[in-house]
This record gives C-alpha cells, structure tokens and sequence, in this order.
C-alpha cells in the first residue's frame, strides 16, 4: 500500500501556500490560521505599500535608531512599565531620565525632580493642563470665589492635542492667532486675553507649523509684572515637544525653562529630537507642590504601593529604555553635535530652497532643524502641486494652510531628522529643481497642473 503524503504549508515554499493564493481576511476573523511564516510575509507584504519613513519629511517622530537601541528595545517589548514592583530596574530608568531632564531644564529642585513618562507628548500635555486646573481651582476656592469658569490664553500655532484638552475638559481657549510675517505669539497679545479665569499661559518652543519658538521669555516677565499689577497667579506652561531636546544643545543661553521662575512645568517628546522611536515624552513640573496630589493616584495590586500620574496605564517599557539608552550613548556632548549636523543641514537646505527663485520661507531651520516656505506667485501651480511631485519619487513633505488670520498662505514644512545626511538633503532638491521645472514648462490646464487632489482648506 501507498500512503500519499497531504502538503503541509510549513514544508513548501511560501508563496506555494494555498493561503498565498487566497484573498486574506479583510473585517472578521478567520476560521483558522496561517504558519508563522506565512502570517510574517502577507503582512510584509501590504505594508510595502506604505511610504518610506527615512524619506518622511512630514513627521516629526524619530526614523533611525542604533541597532545596539533597537535589540534594547526588543529586548524590553514585554515589560509593562507601570509594574515597578516586577521590572525595578526598568521603573529605575525613569526615574533616572526625568531626572536627567529636570537637570537640562534647569530644576531648581536638588531632590529626585517631579515628573513622568508618557505615551508621548500628547498625553504629557493633558496632564499639565490638568496640574494647572486644579491648582487654579484651589486658588480660587481659598478665594473664595467661582471656579466654574476656566480659560487658557494659547498660541493658534499649537499642536491639536491643546484643542482636544481645553474640549475634554471644558476649558475656554483663548487663541492668539497668527498673522503674516509674525507665527509666534506676543506678549502684548497674551495679556490682552488674561483674566482672573485664566489657569495658565501655554507658549510653544518649535511651532508644529514653521518650527520658530514664541519668545518664552519676554511673555514670561510681561506676564510676572502683570500678575504682580493685578494680584494673580497666572503661570506658565511650556509646550517643548519640539524643541525641549535641541535648545539646551545649539541655544544653550536661550532662557525659557525653569530658569524663569514662574515656568511650573515643560512637556517634551522624547520621540521626535529625543532621538527615540514612538511612543515616549515626558511631563515635568518646577517642584511638588506644582503637581496636586489629588491627581496622583495610588494602587496596590500589582505587588507594593504604585503612586501613578499618567492616562494610559499598561504600555511597553521599551520606549523608557530606548531614552535611557541614548542618554547614556550620547551625553550632553552627543546630542550636541546631532543638533548641530541637523541644524547645519536644515538651514543649508532652506537657504538654497530660497535660492531656487520661485520660494520665500516663512522660516529658516535656525531654531529647530524644522522650515516652512511658500510660493511666492501660485498663480500657475501651488504647494500642493509641488508636494505630489515630490511624492512621486518618495519624499514626503506636506502642503497645508497657517490656521487663524494667516489662513490664506500656503506652505510647504520640511523636518530635518537624524538620518536626514547632507547627501540626502543634496537628492531632495534635485528633486525639488525638477518639480518647478516640471511644472513652470507644463500648459496652463494640463493635469500635471492645479489637479493635485489635496484639499487647500
């Protein structure tokens, strides 16, 4: 007797497989699974599909990390971080990095520093806002007045999450919105919208649009006399997602952190110029009685007591260690010369973009290695325009409107990242020279032109 061996998936060639020559399972679950191997290369190969991260311009998340980070990182994907009576040394990594931070910023707190991971900068941001709610509530109750109704004066040049926590937690924004040839925020703008309903001042150290930094520091002393002149206590909060991890490098005498002594917290991400991939930021405050501890909870049944201050509760460890790695890789004098390379390269870059002929930056990398510009006639074609050609050959750089009064310019922003080499910067705007030349020689009407299919609005 013959016995006719059945094919087994794991014993011939992958696309072989009966499951190759099937579609996949799009909205419900299958009735039965795939080998490894075969699950592995269906995935790998839809996400083909997806753009190149090295040539993303758009974000501002980190794409490149050591390989010495990313097995750490591997190595530390099934630690849950909120556990730290399991994983001691992983929660000790935290501790040791808000500190380092603390430091950078310029804490005047010589005791272990008043902060937190989170998932990123987002989050870091709702929890700030929350520290500077409560303490305004109780400021108004030992008053003996309402706290019923809370703003807080912002920057129309702020990162959405700032929208989505005054909607969250029914706080009135009060926006400064930007104008032509002025992105950032005034203090002259900021006072004008201050009231004893004001829980803080929001400035923004690199914009998400041009990456300029508001004048922390000006606002700052204008908003000491003001509560000083009115009897307030309206503080500051700075939004450094941006830039926390580069003007401590490249602008080390630029007074915009603790430094200013009614700055009472910072949020940072460590995931974009911390050199980090997604997702970590951090949450800092000037010293404890800026963080009220009706918003520190206390849990026990993970083993020991676990004070905790975060939304998300569960999440990966691996990020912290990938902080923490590069802290230790790179020191002061590391990161130093990252941002200098990026910084050389973005104002390089913008520079000769200006030099082409038809752009005009809004701009220039100087601040954080971050430019927008815009056409200075866009009468033929637009930003829009230019940015599909650019995706053709893989680059990714965004074409948006300037929220606010400036919503009539349109721009294109470019993010320098590590990774981003001068070589890089050099094919990019060849790129881009082909592009205007493309689109300055094609018919006025022809689909090459105004047919972009990005919406301006």
């Amino acid at each position: 007797m013959v016995y006719k061996v059945q094919p087994d998936d794991d014993l011939v060639p992958t696309y072989g497989s009966r499951a190759m020559s099937q579609a996949i399972p799009r909205n419900s679950l299958p009735d039965d699974g795939v080998n490894p191997r075969t699950a592995y290369q269906l995935i790998h190969d839809e996400l083909m599909l997806d753009g190149n991260a090295r040539l993303n311009l758009a974000t501002f998340v980190t794409t490149w990390m050591e390989p010495e980070a990313e097995r750490l990182m591997a190595e530390a994907f099934d630690k849950n971080l909120i556990d730290r009576d399991e994983y001691p040394q992983t929660a000790e990594f935290e501790t040791r990095c808000v500190n380092m931070l603390a430091r950078l910023f310029n804490t005047p707190e010589d005791d272990d520093a008043v902060g937190t991971s989170t998932a990123g900068s987002s989050e870091a941001v709702m929890l700030a806002g929350m520290a500077l709610e409560w303490r305004w509530r109780a400021r108004q109750e030992a008053a003996g007045v309402t706290a019923s109704r809370p703003n807080l004066v912002l920057g129309a040049n702020v990162q959405v999450v700032w929208e989505k926590f005054c909607r969250y937690w029914n706080v009135e924004p009060r926006y400064i919105p930007i104008r032509e040839n002025c992105y950032v925020s005034t203090p002259a703008q900021v006072l004008e919208r201050i009231d004893n309903n004001t829980i803080g001042v929001v400035t923004t150290l690199g914009t998400t649009f041009t990456g300029e930094f508001d004048p922390v520091e000006a606002i700052h002393d204008a908003v000491v006399e003001d509560n000083s002149r009115q009897g307030r206590a309206v503080p500051l909060h700075v939004d450094a997602a941006s830039g926390g991890f580069v003007a401590p490098f490249i602008h080390p005498d630029l007074r915009w952190d603790f430094r200013l002594p009614n700055v009472v917290s910072i949020n940072v991400s460590g995931h974009k110029y911390g050199l980090v991939y997604p997702g970590v930021g951090w949450a800092l405050w000037r010293g404890r009685e800026y963080l009220p501890d009706d918003l520190v909870f206390h849990v026990n049944y993970l083993g020991g007591d676990l004070p905790t201050f975060t939304l998300n509760f569960s999440r990966s460890a691996n990020p912290v260690v990938g902080q923490y790695y590069n802290f230790l890789r790179l020191g002061h004098s590391g990161y130093t010369r990252i941002m200098t390379a990026l910084n050389r390269v973005a104002t390089d870059l913008s520079s000769r973009i200006a030099q082409l002929g038809p752009f005009e930056l809004l701009s220039d990398g100087s601040a954080i290695p971050v430019f927008a510009f815009r056409l200075k006639d866009s009468s033929r074609y637009s930003v829009y325009d230019i940015s599909r050609q650019l995706r053709i050959h893989g680059w990714q750089v965004p074409a948006y409107n300037l929220p606010a009064d400036a919503g009539h310019i349109d721009v294109l922003r470019i993010v320098v990242k590590e990774g981003f080499s001068r070589d890089m910067a050099d094919m990019l705007m060849n790129h881009l020279t082909q592009a205007v030349r493309m689109l300055e020689d094609a018919p006025p009407g022809s689909p090459s032109v105004g047919d972009s299919g990005f919406h301006h609005g």
